[in-house]
């Protein structure tokens, strides 16, 4: 099996696009946004954890497997927060007062 050599550019690259994202997500965190500050971060948040797992974990470079694999796993998490929240929303809250 042949490994795919990342140029240090590459590797440097994403270390300050996720350095100044996280500089992004301190000056957001600043301003009130209403109900859009969880959408904001959340979606920093998640572009920077797909930069890892493309790239630090080397998943753009992999077979389909690999790609499949990481696919199965964030649609098993999709169920399982939908299900948390299906639960969550549904309940009683009066009833507890």
């Amino acid at each position: 099996m042949s490994e795919h050599i990342v140029p240090i550019k590459i590797y440097l690259s994403i270390w300050l696009t996720l350095m100044v994202l996280t500089g992004v997500t301190i000056w957001v965190a600043y301003y009130d946004l209403k109900q859009f500050s969880v959408i904001v971060a959340l979606s920093i948040a998640v572009f920077k954890a797909l930069l890892v797992v493309l790239y630090f974990m080397h998943v753009r470079y992999s077979s389909r497997l690999t790609k499949v694999i990481i696919a199965a796993g964030v649609f098993w998490l999709i169920i399982l927060i939908a299900l948390t929240f299906s639960d969550y929303w549904t309940r009683n809250w009066q009833a507890a007062f």
